[in-house]
């Protein structure tokens, strides 16, 4: 996940957020004006969420300055991003979902915490400004669901095709985008092709696994002792964010697991054992077909922080050959603080008749979720396919795992022709997905009837703030209004996510394209179509 400046390159790209902000202010201001104290007031916890946010960017100082500096932005896009794009709660739910959802008598959208570890009086030629909550998602116009666009109003072929033919997105594209609300596609070029996904494939990752498992799925580690052996063994069990470090940030804790632990044994008066370790949950080789590569540790049952050797916690970096013993190694070390002594570790498998004396589980899976879809973490996607796998009756390995997602999309009716999975996180160039299935992916996850798939939307990077899009979309005033997961392979560049409308209609759209040659230039292509998507008002 790209980090973010500081306070001097901070100051000027507040300034340009500013700049871009100003025509959609002054467009509802005069619709927008008797909601603009609650704006702002609905404002607040957002800018609380996200000064907590970067506040957890290791690596980087934070200064006093920059909080100011992003509460400031939070404040000035306020009125335009709340009223042009329906608000978002403390947690970026859109609060147009909890009030549609209660309208229902349904339960709301997944609104996920962290402890867990808007009609009249505006000219016919002027945009109109966005309805209250509830009818964003029933449709903007008439009762029936359509949108009429404002007259004069460009047809949004008319604007993405001549963005699409830019060279930079290389020799092969397709592209889609859906209505929300209505589900009737409003915009569609070679939508069926099946095409390399990058990391877009994480999305369909993480409807299969929220699907199978639920939203509040924990994955628990811990340490059993083998009765009149003295054998203890530390029980993976695929969380893929067991953490080893002092501050767990809200995770499972191997320290904390020792703790316990060592408590257990002392009241067995056991002050030595032979340590063990077992991986069992998961089968055949951890090793992606990709090979050894600093994108993804060798996937186990058993990993502290993601096997990451420089102390990182996100981006490429060099791994332990061997997760499962370097978890092993350091939950040893911790045992010995409190002076118990162990053997070196050795793989084993915890029997029937083992006592467990401690476990630690981590975070609920929503957060999970969000978590892989935000930093596009590919350790936990993988971890989610085999887990996946793992809950449906399939072999927890890497082939499993990709039919194991497969079937539960084909479950919740997902259009699956020209697809096809060979991994969860999309590092396999082998791996074919369609702007069709991903929109649906992406309309299924935002359906009321679904709470428990919502932390997929919540989970997207926010353009201009945070994850994948955090230093994107800054001078193009789509920041804050697209939330999109990114994909990049050599020669690939992804974009599947939601953007807002300027008719307040909330949208779902895929462009993926092949044979690129440079990313930056197909990066950015990328976003201004994305852009120029938010920016029409178009049938």
């Amino acid at each position: 996940m790209p980090e973010l400046r500081g306070w001097q390159a901070a100051r000027k790209r507040l300034a340009r957020l500013e700049r871009s902000a100003r025509p959609r202010l002054a467009r509802v201001a005069r619709s927008a004006q008797p909601r603009l104290t609650g704006a702002v007031r609905s404002a607040r916890p957002w800018v609380a969420r996200l000064t907590q946010a970067t506040g957890h960017r290791p690596g980087r100082q934070r200064t006093w300055q920059y909080t100011a500096g992003a509460a400031t932005a939070g404040l000035a896009l306020a009125a335009g991003v709340v009223t042009a794009a329906g608000p978002w709660d403390s947690t970026g739910q859109r609060t147009a979902e909890r009030d549609r959802a209660a309208a229902l008598e349904r339960a709301g959208g997944a609104d996920h915490g962290r402890d867990s570890d808007m009609s009249g009086g505006v000219a016919a030629s002027a945009p109109r400004p966005a309805p209250s909550a509830a009818p964003v998602l029933v449709g903007l116009g008439g009762t029936d669901g359509t949108v009429e666009p404002a007259a004069g109003a460009p047809a949004l072929a008319g604007v993405l095709d001549p963005l699409l033919e830019n060279p930079a997105l290389g020799a092969r594209r397709s592209a889609v985008v859906v209505d929300v609300t209505t589900g009737r596609q409003i915009y569609g070029k070679d939508g069926g092709d099946g095409l390399t996904p990058a990391s877009t494939t994480k999305i369909a990752t993480a409807v299969a696994a929220l699907s199978a498992l639920g939203p509040d799925h924990r994955f628990t580690t811990r340490a059993a002792l083998e009765p009149d052996t003295g054998e203890l063994v530390l029980v993976g069990g695929g969380d893929p964010t067991l953490t080893a470090r002092e501050d767990a940030r809200g995770a499972a804790s191997l320290r904390t697991l020792a703790d316990a632990t060592a408590t257990a044994l002392a009241a067995r008066g056991l002050h030595r054992v032979t340590l063990s370790y077992d991986t069992t949950l998961y089968a055949g080789s951890g090793l992606h077909p990709i090979g050894v590569n600093e994108n993804l540790a060798p996937v186990s049952a058993l990993t502290a922080d993601e096997a990451r050797t420089d102390g990182s916690d996100h981006g490429p970096a060099p791994r332990a050959a061997d997760p499962a013993a370097d978890a092993a190694r350091a939950f040893g070390r911790f045992l010995a603080d409190h002076g118990v002594r162990t053997t070196a570790p050795g793989p084993s498998k915890a029997t029937g008749r083992s006592q467990t004396l401690a476990t630690v589980s981590s975070p609920p899976l929503s957060d999970v979720v969000e978590r892989m879809l935000t930093n596009s973490d590919n350790d936990i996607a993988e971890a989610l396919a085999r887990q996946t796998a793992a809950a449906t009756g399939e072999r927890p390995d890497f082939a499993g795992g990709a039919r194991a997602v497969a079937a539960r999309l084909k479950r919740l009716g997902l259009p699956l022709a020209g697809t096809a999975f060979h991994d969860g996180s999309g590092l396999d160039r082998t791996d074919r997905l369609t702007a069709n299935l991903l929109t649906a992916l992406l309309r299924t996850a935002a359906d009321p009837a679904r709470p428990g798939l919502r932390p997929v939307l919540t989970g997207l990077p926010v353009a201009g703030f945070t994850g994948t899009l955090a230093d994107r979309y800054a001078r193009d005033g789509a920041a804050g209004i697209v939330r999109a997961k990114t994909g990049t392979l050599t020669g690939v560049n992804t974009l599947a996510g939601t953007a807002v409308d300027r008719d307040g209609r909330l949208l779902a759209f895929a462009f993926l394209t092949e044979g690129t040659t440079d990313p930056q230039a197909a990066q950015s292509a990328l976003d201004r179509t994305a852009t120029a998507l938010a920016a029409c008002g178009c049938g």
